[in-house]
């Protein structure tokens, strides 16, 4: 007892509160994440194609609004009001969706997008302030964040895997907007002890804060109409996104080619070419809850030993495979380096791509195996599952790392910003290729098989093709980023 009492009182203040409200912060993006596209085409009769736009949409604004949040709790309205604010947009939003109907679900996106886009950023922010620069235990306390989502995620799909087995949406996003709130208390509860701490809003008289809190409110209420707006025009929308993204792409590389000193310039150029490579690999992962989510609802043998499987329990596999792969992969690097054989940057984009196109591959394979019914067995999605979940561990948690080592220190922002961006662009180029397989009209898998089977190859051996390019490429990337010692920026 008394050791756990002196762990606990190490914990700095807040810290633990943050872990909690991470919980269940995260239940509603679970539930809309796993079942947008099923609501929206299974309950609200939209084409596959027009489910998975919307889907993509939604991981566009979600992933794009991030940066956006972190600007506006820190100068305008604080990291604590704006995750508040946050979690009553996504509580009004999620209650809003459960009426059912269109109308509600433009509406209820809007807001909850509006709240979950900009508040992600806010709670990261409330927890690195609890620590100081150069305290160490930063690192365990988003560790640990980390695994709260995705225990938080977890449950999100367990849960909205139980409801869409009955077709229950109405509960289903009223459970969604129970966790909201519980977030929305657990805020309120330790209101005092999750308050900003060095932000440059502090500095500001209180007549600035009041002015800076108004333009920050009108923003945040703002947001909702321009979303419900494109929300109803997704297909417009999702080419506009997709033009903003190119224009950032050229002043990207309009920056790389000026930049005037040598070993900065080419640490730049290898951040481009790792960029395209993970938006191949995001393009593929962001399908798993719309175009493999159709197809496992359509084709696929969703039953194991008798027992009924819902389509966002599949998406847990990637949740356990993190949480148990995580570790062991770590512990496996940390061996291998220390034989001497180097693990870095390119090699595991490299890898991750990979395993990105074989878990696409399976797929085909399974297709050509199927019963006489046209029913994949369930072991093929798993296995494609279990295959991209691992590519994520060797792309996922050192993509955001690598922006200090290769950004130039007066561009971290732009390129943390557009590698942010990276992410809503693949859900926008996952929605267009789950769209490719029109949804047959007998409904049998026999008929949309063979549209499957060549998409997932396509996709598969694109993959492969780009992770053995960047194989081919390890070398010079490895000679372009240069030592470790080498890539400190200037004060």
């Amino acid at each position: 007892m008394t050791s756990l009492r002196q762990t606990l009182a190490r914990i700095p203040e807040g810290a633990g509160v943050l872990f909690f409200i991470q919980v269940v912060s995260t239940l509603g993006y679970a539930v809309l994440y796993s079942s947008l596209v099923l609501y929206a085409s299974q309950a609200l009769g939209y084409s596959n194609e027009k489910a998975a736009l919307i889907m993509g949409v939604f991981g566009a604004f979600n992933y794009g609004l991030h940066l956006f949040g972190g600007y506006l709790g820190g100068r305008f309205l604080s990291n604590r009001n704006l995750f508040l604010g946050g979690m009553v947009l996504q509580a009004a939003g999620c209650a809003a969706i459960a009426l059912g109907g269109e109308t509600p679900l433009i509406w209820g996106l809007a807001l909850f997008l509006t709240g979950s886009g900009l508040n992600v950023t806010c709670l990261n922010m409330m927890l690195t302030q609890r620590f100081a620069p150069e305290d160490t235990r930063r690192e365990g306390a988003f560790l640990w964040n980390y695994a709260g989502m995705n225990v938080g995620f977890f449950i999100g799909f367990a849960v909205a895997g139980h409801y869409q087995l009955s077709q229950a949406y109405g509960s289903l996003f009223s459970f969604a907007t129970v966790g909201n709130i519980a977030a929305i208390a657990l805020t309120l509860v330790y209101w005092r002890v999750l308050a900003d701490r060095d932000t440059p809003l502090l500095q500001a008289t209180p007549a600035q804060f009041r002015l800076r809190f108004a333009a920050g409110m009108a923003i945040l209420v703002g947001l909702v109409p321009v979303l419900a707006w494109l929300l109803r025009h997704p297909g417009e929308t999702s080419w506009l996104l997709k033009g903003v993204s190119a224009l950032i792409a050229v002043i990207l590389v309009v920056l790389t080619l000026r930049h005037p000193e040598p070993a900065e310039r080419r640490r730049m150029v290898v951040y481009l070419v790792l960029t395209l490579g993970s938006l191949v690999f995001w393009s593929l992962y962001q399908m798993a809850p719309s175009g493999l989510q159709l197809f496992a609802v359509g084709n696929v043998h969703m039953e194991v030993a008798g027992l009924a499987i819902a389509p966002q329990w599949v998406q847990n596999i990637n949740t356990i495979v993190i949480v148990i792969g995580g570790p062991w992969l770590a512990l496996l690097f940390q061996r291998w380096r220390a034989r001497g054989w180097p693990v870095d940057i390119p090699q595991q984009f490299a890898a991750a791509l990979l395993l990105m196109g074989l878990g696409f591959l399976v797929l085909p394979l399974g297709i050509q195996l199927a019963g006489a019914d046209g029913r994949v067995a369930f072991a093929w999605l798993a296995l494609s599952y279990v295959l991209q979940a691992v590519g994520e561990l060797l792309i996922s948690p050192i993509g955001y790392a690598m922006i200090g080592r290769l950004a130039p220190q007066k561009y971290q922002g732009v390129m943390m910003g557009s590698w942010m961006m990276v992410t809503g662009l693949a859900s926008l180029f996952a929605a267009d290729f789950s769209g490719l397989v029109a949804q047959p009209a007998d409904g049998s898998p026999l008929t949309s098989n063979p549209a499957y089977a060549t998409l997932f190859t396509q996709l598969g051996a694109g993959s492969l093709v780009v992770g053995v390019v960047l194989v081919a490429l390890v070398p010079w990337l490895g000679r372009m980023i240069g030592p470790a010692t080498t890539s400190k920026q200037p004060g």
